[in-house]
């Protein structure tokens, strides 16, 4: 039998699996805590930190592509994709940690100077792992049912990954804090120090899990791998109204996530406040995170019996707009008790995890219509696109979160004195500015999910049947390729 022939093993399946937790896990730190990381804890100006941020999303615009490009071009021994999924991991996991162990001599320029620099490094790095990791499903697999299957099981597994950091994150760094900086550190050093040690922890796990990709999983197919420009990202989309349809859908739901996730550790801070805080933080975080990963492996599936995907779809956006108009109610009425909090934590994580699922379906999809529509089956473009998306997404969220803290002035700084072990931060708080924080973290993503359901719900064509119709018509036009050559 032909080895591209073979049917895809468990462990491989496993392997590739623990690839996308891991490089999650360094997404979802970055992605979540870079942010307040520098500005709050270190003092970095919140408006200077959004620019950072977003000007590094838009640099991917051009990095992406390229990457695809010097992949492509790769021949080695052991491959295109597995040398680079390494180089690019090793690389990434040292910025992470040295974006996260700034030298305590810096201050002002020189610290602003050293978050950009890390940051962009990170984001370079990071793209040298993540586009062939996604690349090379081609490369070792069958297609048709199998390629669907793993690609679902990457995606899940990536939730996973994040919501392993949403869970842990405040939980493990104040522990490490404490026990590198010392008992009688006040709670700004404890929280600086633990993230320096957090992130090594996880840059580790995150070469780990990659070389257990890369050894694992063998490249079988000598195919060409096809480079996307981005003059080509957004031709194929123009040219696949559906296609641009998701990725406006993704760009606008992973917006409103990203802002909820870069402010909420705010909110329990500056907000909903007390010396326990953070063990609030934790909790939420717990919850919502066990919530994320049941919805992907749990929730999805069983709905999906009696509904269509894109049934639930709207439904995840109503439970979404929902748990934030929840969240929001209980901000002004009740901040006394975490448990409540629960509430709207089960509608926004479970939508979340369910959402994440259900775009990565609606965009495979888009390649079969396009296929029927222009003749040209864009699989590669699409997928290279939706990489693209998210990191915009976060950057747009990014620049939205560091304007909100810099317009309500929430930063902690250095204001807290050394002797300040245990410190209540919402007493200095002006009422007004927690307001604010509310209506950003709740409100502007509320705004969004309904323009993405609306939007949706005019453009989206591609129900079940459509999808059904569409399948056959594309072997339709196969066989008779086949019988023309």
């Amino acid at each position: 039998m032909n080895t591209a022939q073979q049917k895809l093993s468990g462990r491989a399946k496993l392997s590739y699996a623990l690839g996308a937790v891991g490089k999650d896990m360094v997404y979802m730190l970055s992605a979540s805590y870079v942010l307040y990381y520098f500005q709050d804890l270190l003092g970095v100006n919140a408006i200077a930190m959004g620019v950072i941020l977003m000007i590094a999303r838009v640099f991917d615009a051009f990095n992406d592509p390229l990457m695809g490009v010097v992949v492509a071009k790769t021949k080695t021994r052991w491959g295109k994709f597995r040398p680079w999924l390494m180089i690019g991991t090793l690389t990434n996991a040292v910025i992470l940690f040295l974006m996260f162990a700034a030298p305590p001599a810096l201050d002002g320029a020189g610290l602003v100077a050293y978050a950009a620099v890390t940051y962009i490094l990170w984001g370079v790095t990071y793209t040298m792992m993540d586009i062939p990791y996604w690349s090379m499903i081609p490369a070792f697999t069958r297609g048709g049912k199998e390629r669907e299957t793993l690609t679902t099981i990457a995606r899940t597994s990536a939730g996973v990954g994040s919501a392993i950091i949403t869970i842990l994150t405040m939980m493990v760094v104040p522990a490490l804090g404490r026990m590198f900086a010392g008992e009688s550190a006040n709670a700004q050093s404890i929280e600086i120090v633990g993230f320096k040690w957090f992130s090594l922890i996880v840059a580790v796990l995150f070469i780990l899990f990659t070389a257990l990709t890369c050894i694992n999983v063998k490249e079988k197919s000598t195919a060409e791998m096809k480079t996307v420009s981005v003059g080509q990202m957004f031709k194929a989309l123009i040219q696949n109204d559906q296609a641009m349809t998701v990725t406006i859908a993704i760009v606008l739901i992973n917006t409103a996530v990203y802002i909820t996730s870069n402010l909420v550790i705010y909110f329990f801070k500056y907000d909903f406040g007390g010396t326990g805080w953070n063990d609030a933080y934790v909790l939420f975080n717990m919850f919502g995170g066990g919530i994320q990963v049941l919805s992907m492996m749990l929730f999805y599936p069983l709905l999906r019996k009696k509904f269509s995907s894109l049934q639930i779809f709207y439904i995840c956006l109503g439970m979404a707009v929902a748990g934030y108009l929840v969240l929001l109610g209980l901000s002004f009425v009740n901040m006394s008790n975490v448990f409540l909090l629960f509430i709207p934590a089960f509608l926004i994580f479970a939508a979340n995890g369910m959402l994440t699922v259900i775009t990565t379906v609606f965009l495979a999809n888009t390649v079969d219509y396009g296929e029927v529509k222009n003749h040209r089956r864009d699989e590669s473009v699409i997928f290279s696109m939706q990489t693209f998306v998210v990191k915009l997404a976060s950057g747009i969220a990014a620049l939205a979160a560091s304007i909100c803290l810099s317009i309500n002035n929430l930063q902690e700084g250095t204001e807290v004195s050394e002797a300040d072990k245990v410190y209540d931060f919402s007493q200095n708080v002006a009422q007004s500015a927690k307001v604010g924080l509310r209506m950003t973290m709740a409100v502007i993503p509320i705004i969004g999910l309904i323009i993405a359901f609306f939007y949706f719900r005019k453009k989206y064509l591609l129900t079940d049947q459509k999808v059904e119709e569409i399948a056959k018509e594309v072997a339709r036009l196969r066989e008779e390729k086949t019988s023309e050559d």
